[in-house]
């Protein structure tokens, strides 16, 4: 049985530092099962936690539990937050652990059955020129339909000529969202108000596709940088069969915004995951989905000549643009494509989904709701569960788009505040790529 109590030092550091990490922390499977294999959490406490709805409501009862478990509880903590790449977390709790009590007031840590203010709230401080503009008809949750299986008879039938996907976990995935941006260093970012739902989605989608999820929020470029060379560099690629990236904030064309303002280039991290730079993924799907703007120009679409009448209901609809007048944003230059020693294309086995759409002469917003999330998302969650069990991704990516063009809503900035949207997908896929969820092959 646990010894009770916390070490004063360390109920200090997470009562201290309980804003941030309630904001920040990620609290996943992977987290959780670290705890559980320390004896410090059991299986019920980590059912009550995990079946908490928001990722804050799940951080909150993580760190009412923390303090209560024992003097092992706080390093195993630590050690929790270094194996699930939240390497940012676990400098801030150390340090303020080590920190005497002659520093300033510690945060009021309140055990309260109400939820901590939504980034919303925080939000509300700063004054929003469109904010008035920003209401909700239609205030329905992302669908949580489970993922349908594959049937074997399908499998069977597609297997050979398709990747290898039959591995468990299937791959690792990894989410960055950026939803609240420095107000200091990047005043003209507004938070991605519904980031947070989209993040949510994702997690909840991919682990049911049985990916292996780690979810980052609000981390500057060079946060970004480090968490895209970290995962890059999993030694455990080579056990599983694939891996999906998923990059969620403001952006331009071929970069997106960090926190802090600054640009990450995204021809930098499709190199990161070639052939040369990460050789655990050679002749394994990677599969990549962009939810960013492109550009500052909105699709306000043309008058339909012939086709079905359509009708729209206000919703409450954003852009992922990024400060005005920065829509020109070079890419990187590739390596050498001709390295004899490489006998591999330098980019292979690659799939690619953006949220709005690049032209020769125009790159578009993406579009979001404030309380859904954003359009791509809600349309990519909704067609994985429903059609991956024996559909092509390629295809998936098509219907994706299929429904989102069918999509029309009100948001500042457009005539008469309407938009329309249309995604994109690139793709070097070599083979035939289905996901064939739940399905493991018997031998």
């Amino acid at each position: 049985m646990l010894e009770c109590g916390m070490l004063e030092r360390d109920r200090r550091a997470l009562r201290t530092r309980s804003t941030i990490l309630c904001k920040q922390l990620v609290v996943d499977e992977l987290l959780i099962q670290s705890l559980q294999a320390d004896n410090i959490l059991t299986e019920s406490m980590a059912e009550s936690i995990m079946a908490e709805q928001t990722s804050q409501k799940r951080s909150w009862r993580l760190l009412l539990l923390l303090p209560k478990r024992g003097p092992r509880a706080f390093s195993s903590f630590c050690s929790a937050l270094q194996e699930t790449e939240q390497q940012h977390l676990y400098e801030l709790l150390t340090q303020s652990s080590e920190i005497d009590g002659k520093d300033a007031p510690a945060e009021t840590f309140v055990d309260s059955s109400l939820p901590l203010p939504t980034q919303e709230v925080i939000a509300a401080k700063r004054a929003r020129t469109h904010e008035s503009m920003e209401f909700s008809l239609d205030t329905d949750s992302p669908i949580n339909t489970p993922v349908l299986p594959c049937a074997p008879d399908f499998y069977l039938s597609h297997c050979q000529q398709s990747y290898r996907m039959n591995s468990s976990p299937r791959g690792f995935a990894l989410v960055i969202s950026n939803v609240t941006f420095d107000p200091c260093a990047a005043p003209d970012l507004d938070p991605r108000k519904g980031g947070e739902v989209d993040d949510e989605v994702l997690r909840k989608v991919f682990t049911e596709l049985d990916y292996l999820v780690t979810v980052h929020r609000d981390l500057t470029a060079q946060g970004m940088r480090t968490c895209i060379e970290n995962f890059c560099r999993r030694p455990d690629h080579r056990t599983v069969d694939s891996c999906v990236v998923c990059l969620l904030s403001h952006g331009v064309e071929g970069a997106i915004y960090g926190t802090d303002g600054q640009l990450l280039q995204l021809d930098w991290v499709f190199e990161s995951f070639d052939n040369a730079h990460c050789p655990l993924l050679q002749n394994k799907p990677k599969m990549f989905f962009i939810q960013a703007c492109r550009g500052e120009e909105m699709d306000c679409g043309v008058e339909q000549i012939d086709g079905p009448v359509r009708t729209c209901s206000p919703s409450c609809e954003q852009r992922d643009a990024g400060r005005e007048g920065q829509g020109d944003a070079n890419s990187r230059q590739r390596g050498d494509m001709g390295r004899p020693r490489i006998k591999l294309p330098q980019r292979s086995d690659m799939i690619c989904g953006f949220a709005s759409l690049k032209g020769q002469r125009i790159c578009t917003a993406a579009m979001r709701n404030t309380k859904r999330g954003s359009w791509f998302i809600q349309e990519l969650n909704t067609t994985l569960r429903l059609r991956a069990r024996d559909t092509h991704l390629a295809d998936i990516m098509v219907q994706v788009n299929s429904h989102i063009k069918e999509r029309e809503g009100y948001a500042p900035g457009t005539a008469h505040h309407r938009c329309k949207e249309m995604s994109e997908f690139t793709s070097s896929l070599c083979k035939d790529l289905y996901l064939f969820p739940k399905y493991q092959p018997q031998y």
